[in-house]
């Protein structure tokens, strides 16, 4: 299979397609796991099976996919380029947002995310977001990236950094002070929180299904039970009392026989209050405030608002910023420019106090011009249109 694809690889330049997916049309039952990080449990543990990892990594990812951005040539903003055409549709599969929204999942998850450039020429075409799970870093000589390989099954893809203006893979990462090439997940510091959250939901749900065998013993007064009376015990027991449909139900114990709990209660365990913590410990990880997520706390409209304020400023835009940052870094090669992204702040409806605030200070400052003021609020000198379009790619 690997010849075939090789041989599909070598045909007419102009029939390029993303070497990645085309491996990845072929499924097979084993899963690599290619960095350091264990992406499959993570994912498994944290986004598939808990709520409030899985509304957080939603959370982050759609807002930041959904920010505007702004392209910018020699601090000039430009409404129509390539580059804006490709970030609105990267590939024939999927459009703008839900393709950044793949993109920051995966940082999320996994702390790191790849993407696979595909063009002609040099000139990027298509985008593609590649699975943090099946991608290697191959290191060169200098310690530097050398090679990614994607790797699915028995099938092997090999992208070699140097050589092209545009790289073929641009691998974004969260900070790791510990690692040289991949990142850190959100995930991995809040890991001891995580399983406190998810043995909490184990637990109840054990209490539900098994609420009337509680942990404790039987303590049988005088002689000991025969093998029979230890049977039939037993045997009612798991008929009578174990089950939701018995949560509650009364033991009733036969003359000599005396029941001892062994076990602390949830309310010993300070079990509700140990959840919540780590709840919020897990939002705190992620840079998402608990109210957003619905978590025990004084939810007024007024602390909804700063916190969705606050969310906004801390994590979803230097989120954005960083990874645009990237995105034109890696891009502008291929078409011949120094090209700037950035979120475009004055779309975003949360930071919508702050801009009305802007906007009555500098009415009120009576020592500047008419048109520093229009300056400074992001219109141009004595023009009745705006300096900035609204009209934006993303």
């Amino acid at each position: 299979m690997l010849t075939k694809l090789t041989r599909w690889f070598q045909a007419a330049p102009e029939a390029k397609a993303s070497r990645a997916h085309s491996a990845i049309a072929f499924y097979f039952d084993g899963r690599a796991v290619w960095t350091p990080r264990d992406y499959a449990a993570l994912s498994r543990e944290g986004f598939q099976k808990n709520a409030i990892v899985h509304r957080a990594v939603r959370l982050v990812a759609e807002a930041a996919a959904s920010l505007p951005l702004i392209l910018k040539q020699d601090a000039r903003e430009l409404s129509a380029h390539p580059l804006l055409s490709l970030l609105t549709r990267p590939n024939m599969r999927e459009g703008g947002q839900r393709f950044l929204e793949s993109v920051y999942g995966h940082l999320m998850v996994s702390g790191n995310a790849y993407v696979e450039a595909v063009g002609v020429d040099g000139t990027p075409s298509e985008l593609y977001a590649l699975r943090p799970d099946r991608m290697r870093v191959v290191p060169g000589a200098d310690g530097w990236p050398a090679a990614y390989e994607y790797n699915v099954g028995t099938e092997n893809v090999r992208f070699a950094v140097a050589g092209e203006a545009v790289s073929p893979i641009l691998h974004l990462t969260l900070f790791h002070p510990a690692d040289d090439h991949y990142g850190l997940s959100p995930m991995e510091a809040a890991a001891t929180a995580l399983d406190i959250h998810n043995a909490a939901g184990a637990w109840n749900k054990a209490l539900l299904d098994n609420a009337a065998r509680p942990s404790g013993a039987l303590v049988v007064g005088g002689n000991a039970l025969t093998d029979a009376q230890f049977e039939r015990l037993k045997g009612e027991l798991e008929t009578n009392y174990q089950g939701a449909s018995n949560a509650g139900r009364p033991l009733l114990l036969e003359g000599g026989l005396d029941w001892k709990p062994l076990s602390l209660s949830p309310k010993d365990m300070d079990f509700v209050e140990a959840k919540a913590a780590a709840a919020r410990e897990i939002a705190l990880a992620f840079g998402v405030p608990p109210l957003l997520l619905g978590l025990p706390g004084d939810n007024t409209h007024a602390n909804y608002a700063e916190a969705n304020r606050a969310f906004y400023r801390q994590t979803v835009i230097p989120l954005v910023k960083r990874t645009m940052e990237a995105f034109a870094q890696w891009l502008s090669p291929g078409f011949g420019e120094a090209l700037q992204l950035e979120p475009d702040l004055d779309a975003i409806e949360a930071l919508a106090d702050e801009r009305e605030s802007l906007w009555r200070r500098v009415s009120a400052a009576s020592f500047l011009t008419e048109d520093e003021k229009r300056e400074a609020v992001g219109y141009g000198r004595g023009s009745a249109a705006p300096k900035r379009k609204q009209a934006r790619s993303v």
